[in-house]
C-alpha cells in the first residue's frame, strides 16, 4: 500500500503542509477538527500562543479562541472557582493574571534584596494602603508603610523567603488579591501571605500586605 502521509523529516512537515494547502486551498490547521486543534494548542505556552496569533489571519483566529486560553490558564494557574466566567474573555484574564503573578514575584525579589526604593515604587502612594507584618505590627498610609519597610530591611534577622508555594490569584474589576504560603526554609512551617493589588492607569500597585505565621502541629516534634 502506498504511503498516504510522508515522514516529516528534514522540513518534511512544512512541505506536507504546503502540499495540502495547494491541493485543498486550506491550511492543515483548517483540516483539523476543533477538538484536535484545541489539543494541539494545549501544548503551547503563553509566548508561543502569542507568536502563533501573529503569523496570519487564520492562526490569529485559532490562537485567540477562548477555549485555548482557558486551557492555558488551567495549565499555568490554579482555578479556585469552576464557575468563573471572565467578563473580557480568558485571554484578557490570563494576561492580567500573568501580570499579577509577575509583580507578586517582584515583591518577594525586592524583599530579598532589601531595596527600599524598589519597594516604594511597588506600593500605591495613598493614605488607605495597609501593611501587616509577621511581628503583628500594622501600618496604615503610604508614608507609614514605607517607614515600616525601612525598619524591616534594617533588621539583621528579617525573614528572606526562599520558596513561595500555593499561589492563588483572583482578579475582579481592577482589583486582584493573591494568597500564598512563603517559606524561609522548607523544613520550617510557612507563613500565610495575602497581597492585594489595584490597577491604576494601566499599572498594578500593591495596596495591602498581610503576613502571619502558620503553626503546624508536630512539625518540630511533640
Amino acid at each position: 500500500m502506498a504511503k498516504l502521509i510522508p515522514r516529516c523529516e528534514n522540513g518534511g512537515g512544512e512541505k506536507l503542509a504546503a502540499r495540502v494547502e495547494k491541493l485543498t486551498g486550506a491550511s492543515m490547521m483548517e483540516q483539523l477538527v476543533p477538538e484536535i486543534t484545541m489539543h494541539a494548542l494545549s501544548y503551547l505556552d503563553y509566548p508561543s500562543l502569542c507568536r502563533l496569533s501573529m503569523t496570519n489571519s487564520l492562526m490569529r483566529k485559532v490562537a485567540n479562541d477562548d477555549n485555548a486560553w482557558k486551557a492555558l490558564y488551567r495549565k499555568d494557574f490554579s482555578l479556585e472557582q469552576d464557575s468563573l466566567v471572565p467578563p473580557d474573555g480568558w485571554k484578557a484574564y490570563y494576561a492580567a493574571t500573568r501580570a499579577i503573578v509577575n509583580i507578586n514575584d517582584e515583591f518577594f525579589r525586592i524583599w530579598r534584596e532589601r531595596s527600599l526604593p524598589a519597594m516604594a515604587q511597588l506600593w500605591l502612594n495613598s493614605n488607605y494602603v495597609k501593611c501587616f507584618h509577621a511581628n503583628r505590627e500594622s501600618f496604615s498610609g503610604y508614608n507609614a508603610v514605607m517607614t515600616s519597610w525601612q525598619m524591616t530591611f534594617r533588621r539583621e534577622n528579617v525573614a528572606r523567603y526562599q520558596e513561595i508555594q500555593e499561589v492563588r490569584a483572583r482578579i475582579v474589576s481592577g482589583m486582584a488579591w493573591v494568597t500564598m504560603k512563603a517559606y524561609v526554609e522548607m523544613n520550617r512551617s510557612p507563613d500565610s501571605v495575602t497581597n492585594i493589588y489595584e490597577l491604576h492607569e494601566g499599572r498594578w500597585y500593591i495596596v495591602h500586605h498581610h503576613i502571619s505565621p502558620i503553626m503546624v502541629v508536630g512539625l518540630y516534634g511533640p
